[in-house]
């Protein structure tokens, strides 16, 4: 998929840091490039399952030109690892727990469908259905 995803982390409606330590822990033993940029990383999980994967520290992380069950199983690891959540823009927003959706500020809960999904098959089903 060509589009760009974020992963951010919510609390009260307020963004906070990611714990960018972790991200680049779970997702180091997948990297496959590195980018002139020293934020970005193409990560492999399997035979054309990549990621262009952007670390705009502290707050976000952005995905793009994903794809991949694999990818989708990493995602699901890094979301659970940094207790956050996945956003597609204008669509869809992935929180791991329902009790999470108290946190999401007013603008996407309302204009986006939330959906909880724990796994990387969840996490793939609800970004398909954006």
């Amino acid at each position: 998929m060509s589009f760009d995803i974020f992963v951010c982390r919510f609390e009260n409606g307020e963004r906070v840091p990611l714990d960018m330590d972790a991200a680049r822990e779970v997702l180091a033993p997948y990297v496959v490039a590195r980018g002139p940029e020293p934020d970005f990383l193409q990560v492999g999980t399997g035979a054309g399952e990549t990621a262009d994967v952007y670390l705009h520290s502290p707050g976000d992380i952005t995905f793009n030109r994903f794809g991949g069950e694999g990818i989708t199983d990493l995602l699901a690891v890094l979301l659970g690892r940094l207790d956050a959540w996945l956003f597609v823009p204008g669509t869809t927003v992935v929180i791991r727990r329902e009790e999470d959706r108290v946190h999401l500020p007013e603008a996407p809960a309302g204009s986006c469908t939330v959906v909880v999904a724990r796994t990387g098959a969840e996490i793939d089903a609800a970004i398909r259905a954006a």
